[in-house]
């Protein structure tokens, strides 16, 4: 007989075989492709969440943290109220951010080093330097005479509190030095007030040292040398404003800073009369 070329034929039973597994694979597969499908909206879900989602995770999420550790020490109430009122300080800066049309970071909260707001590009002179620095402290300030007016009005000792730290935190951030908002309004003054600010907080932290003060020094010395090196075009150009903008932001600098210090003297006063 002659020999049969390749393979022998299948069996029934493998032919019966092959037709179960395709049965059982061809769901499979289509589920396979619905899942693949579904991933893929998944994947555009997702990322819609983390561009849209993860600023308000970041702000939410750290304004919770911090919430959390200022009511171990001081209660729910006044840790509540004082992280607000450091959020509507940073709303002033994303406020006068867009104004200019800076592209900025969401507010991110720090356990006591208050919050930050990341510009995504660098102001186009010392003016909107300014103006973005001093934007924070204005509404901050106004945050803490919301609080004594509800004071004044009955709403408790509570709000006093909340009234003076306001005044404390602004007035803290006015210190014409580094990165805080007072080194950003004065380059539209004279940078050349970063060395008062420097002597001030030296002085201080002198006085009474804490690792914010020491990280704040730290922090602002790379301004402080580069007011003693040369400078090319450019640069001399970003301090360029004119008379006009330099006597608006010497009465608002300078005058916020006496306000703040008389509701600080006005809040303390009633804070040693209850």
């Amino acid at each position: 007989m002659p020999s049969r070329l390749g393979p022998p034929p299948p069996t029934r039973l493998e032919t019966a075989q092959k037709s179960w597994l395709k049965k059982l694979l061809a769901p499979l597969g289509a589920a396979g492709v619905m899942l693949l499908k579904f991933l893929a909206q998944f994947k555009l879900v997702l990322l819609a969440i983390l561009k849209f989602g993860w600023p308000f995770l970041k702000t939410g999420g750290t304004m919770l943290i911090s919430m959390w550790v200022y009511a171990q020490m001081f209660g729910w109430m006044f840790a509540v109220g004082f992280v607000l009122l450091i959020f509507i300080h940073e709303c002033g800066h994303l406020i006068m951010a867009k104004i200019f049309g800076l592209r900025v970071g969401a507010p991110m909260f720090i356990p006591f080093l208050g919050a930050v707001i990341l510009l995504k590009e660098n102001p186009r002179n010392a003016w909107v330097e300014a103006c973005v620095g001093i934007g924070g402290p204005l509404l901050g300030s106004a945050g803490a005479l919301v609080c004594a007016l509800i004071y004044l009005s009955g709403g408790g000792p509570l709000f006093l509190a909340l009234a003076y730290m306001g005044f404390f935190l602004n007035l803290f951030n006015l210190a014409p030095i580094g990165q805080l908002d007072g080194g950003r309004i004065v380059t539209a003054l004279s940078p050349w007030l970063w060395i008062v600010g420097y002597v001030i907080m030296v002085a201080y932290a002198i006085y009474r040292p804490t690792f914010l003060l020491i990280l704040i020094m730290a922090m602002g010395l790379p301004r402080l040398i580069s007011l003693f090196r040369a400078k090319s075009d450019a640069q001399r150009r970003y301090f360029e404003v004119t008379t006009a903008q330099r006597f608006t932001m010497a009465v608002m600098y300078f005058g916020l800073v006496l306000l703040l210090v008389l509701g600080m003297e006005l809040a303390h006063n009633q804070l040693q009369n209850i």
